[in-house]
């Protein structure tokens, strides 16, 4: 089996559908993105064309911050399916669009940005969100009593999940605060009745702690249906979650786990590279 890299400087497999208007290094950070969106429509994590994973671009990337940072989110309107690396659109942190001349001109929702620009410019080291509103994730949001740690993945997020109450639909800036300091410095995020939420330094790392949380939650909904549940001494799940490969750098911190799912999209259908 051939292994596709998806590094930005890596050979003709990643830059060869790059088009005039992106420098090489932006196109690998777009194609991994990309790849990230098939992955999410591939696992069911989708809600018709809402929501988003937003990445921030940064000075490896060839991005220039001197009129402030930016970042690429899915163009309005289209499936996470037919996402793609040039039909992501770059915006800054007020949702303006950024648009390169010769660039495809996709629409954005600047409204559902609201709270990835809060992330973005309020938590160090957020260079990644990510958001859902799958099934299990929403009803576990709901729950009076939050994440169950009960279960082999919810032990793994002991001490790293974080709870935002609801204040309505997420389209006013003013909760961009309140937001960050309820996340503080907790990767994974219940927004109560709601949805789930990941930020980390890296699309592989952010996708690692919302895979866990979403993991969490689908046990969580299938245990509790039957009755109560055993919940995992507080000593036993702070070595959980030391001992986790989810976060452990030697196995690549979520970049093995995401690697593999790329070749998986590759398989099925590599017009994301496009």
């Amino acid at each position: 089996m051939t292994v596709l890299s998806l590094s930005p400087d890596s050979g003709s497999d990643i830059q060869a559908h790059r088009p005039t208007w992106c420098g090489p290094r932006e196109w690998g950070a777009r194609v991994k993105l990309a790849a990230c969106y098939r992955i999410f429509a591939q696992l069911g994590w989708t809600e018709l064309i809402y929501n988003h994973i937003t990445l921030r671009l940064q000075p490896e990337d060839g991005a220039d911050d001197d009129d402030g940072p930016t970042f690429l989110i899915n163009p309005f309107g289209l499936t996470y399916a037919e996402v793609c690396a040039s039909n992501l659109v770059k915006i800054d942190l007020q949702g303006n669009v950024r648009r390169t001349a010769g660039q495809p001109d996709w629409p954005v929702n600047p409204a559902g940005f609201t709270v990835h620009a809060a992330i973005h410019a309020g938590i160090p080291g957020a260079h990644c969100v990510m958001h859902t509103h799958t099934t299990a994730g929403m009803a576990v949001a709901c729950a009076r009593d939050g994440l169950s740690i009960s279960n082999f993945y919810a032990a793994q997020l002991h001490g790293k999940v974080a709870y935002h109450d609801f204040e309505g639909i997420t389209v006013h800036a003013d909760e961009g605060p309140r937001l960050v300091r309820n996340i503080g410095d907790k990767p994974a995020v219940i927004l109560r009745n709601h949805g789930l939420l990941a930020w980390g330094d890296s699309i592989a790392r952010a996708f690692a702690v919302l895979w866990l949380l979403n993991r969490a939650c689908e046990i969580q909904l299938a245990s509790t249906s039957m009755g109560p549940v055993l919940e995992i001494p507080e000593a036993i799940a702070r070595n959980c979650t030391r001992d986790s490969l989810q976060f452990n750098p030697n196995f690549g911190a979520g970049e093995d786990v995401f690697a593999a799912l790329t070749r998986t999209i590759d398989r099925i259908d590599s017009s994301y590279r496009t």
